[in-house]
């Protein structure tokens, strides 16, 4: 983009997504809360091995991986990929060995959306090495940032849409 030419190209940097100021209503995209109480920007609010925060998902993400992806990418997606058809595609590219290159394209999708850094190590290696320890990390990121990946990405937008308020109403005044 070069200035006072009049052409407004798209930036190849997406800008991050913020919340609407009070009163307003959510447009269909990902709040990006800035970072967490506690939280170092561009890092992960939990590590890698940290599933016993969450031990009942962490089980869920353990015997149905399929299903805790689902509901990442889901999210990721804004809802243009079902919960469903996503972890059928899991399971599909699990059947031919190749779960890691499908599910670190959602990852980076993810430390993008949140500008995170590529940690423990590449997105595919950390997917090769355990799945289910990257599912969960994901899917905890998702909801210590105000998203819920359960909810699915209509339930996010119902619930974000409830959380705005509306314009106080101001009374007319009394005439005789």
């Amino acid at each position: 983009m070069y200035p006072g030419n009049g052409h407004h190209e798209k930036s190849p940097i997406p800008e991050p997504l913020q919340y609407p100021a009070q009163g307003t209503q959510f447009h269909q995209s990902i709040p990006n809360q800035s970072v967490p109480n506690g939280s170092i920007p561009g890092q992960w609010t939990t590590g890698i091995c940290d599933c016993c925060e969450d031990p009942c998902h962490s089980c869920i993400t353990w015997c149905f991986p399929c299903v805790t992806f689902g509901q990442i990418a889901e999210v990721l997606d804004q809802g243009t990929t079902s919960c469903g058809a996503a972890g059928c595609l899991y399971y599909l590219m699990g059947s031919i060995g190749c779960i890691c290159l499908y599910a670190s394209g959602y990852r980076a999708k993810l430390r993008s959306q949140y500008q995170l850094q590529e940690a423990p190590c590449n997105d595919c290696l950390v997917h090769w090495c355990c799945t289910a320890c990257a599912l969960c990390q994901e899917y905890r990121e998702l909801r210590n940032r105000g998203v819920d990946p359960s909810l699915g990405w209509q339930g996010n937008v119902a619930k974000w849409n409830r959380g705005a308020t509306a314009a106080p109403v101001v009374a007319q005044a009394m005439t005789r």
